[in-house]
């Protein structure tokens, strides 16, 4: 069964650029400076408020990889690793494209939190841009058709404090992707500093956490 890891980053719209009854809607719970604050930064996790600025995918098997990053000034070329080639495009609907062409060759998808925050955000942010998904990120949760490891090592739901991915890894001996001093929280200001190729390094580190992950859990937990 041909496998494929996936993840994505996003950013989200500028406040300002909101019309007012939308403005009015994210702030009627916030009351202090910092409460209006945090939800501003919370627009990145709709997509109806957010975008897509890097999809990543790796084949566990042959762990060769990529990721889609936006860079809308076309500046930085493609480059490549040992593990990954970084493709820049102009603009998230190349992205979606991209990927989808990609996925439909797969039969088994892989994710951290990829059916509560992934694959929603695809298929929005997909339809809002006209674009037909390829393949179904979002098969019946019990389905070996899409594993969503936050799924699985909670247990499906069964666990009550379900940790993040950098919980895991240290838990299991793995590298987490935050131990370079990158986290999801910074990708909104590393978009505005341009500093594309650094988002999809990040992303990729995700996807090289979540295959680790992946194997852990196939290996000491999964009962076939």
């Amino acid at each position: 069964m041909l496998k494929l890891i996936f993840d994505i980053e996003t950013v989200g719209v500028e406040f300002e650029s909101l019309d007012e009854k939308s403005k009015e809607y994210i702030m009627r719970f916030t009351q202090s400076p910092e409460e209006k604050e945090e939800a501003k930064e919370r627009l990145s996790f709709s997509p109806l408020t957010g975008q897509i600025v890097a999809i990543g995918i790796l084949n566990p098997d042959t762990e060769k990889g990529a990721v889609y990053f936006q860079s809308p000034e076309r500046e930085i070329d493609k480059a490549e690793d040992a593990k990954a080639q970084y493709i820049p495009f102009s603009s998230e609907k190349e992205l979606l494209k991209n990927f989808w062409d990609v996925a439909a060759h797969y039969e088994q998808f892989i994710s951290f939190n990829g059916r509560s925050f992934d694959s929603p955000f695809l298929f929005v942010r997909s339809a809002i841009l006209k674009i037909k998904p390829s393949v179904n990120l979002m098969p019946n949760r019990y389905y070996d058709q899409h594993i969503d490891l936050f799924d699985r090592l909670s247990f499906f739901g069964a666990v009550r404090q379900k940790m993040g991915l950098h919980m895991w890894c240290q838990a299991f001996g793995i590298e987490s992707p935050k131990a370079n001093g990158i986290t999801g929280d910074d990708v909104a200001r590393l978009f505005k500093e341009k500093k594309y190729l650094d988002i999809a390094k990040y992303c990729f580190g995700d996807l090289r956490a979540t295959k680790e992950l992946f194997e852990y859990w196939d290996k000491y937990i999964n009962i076939k």
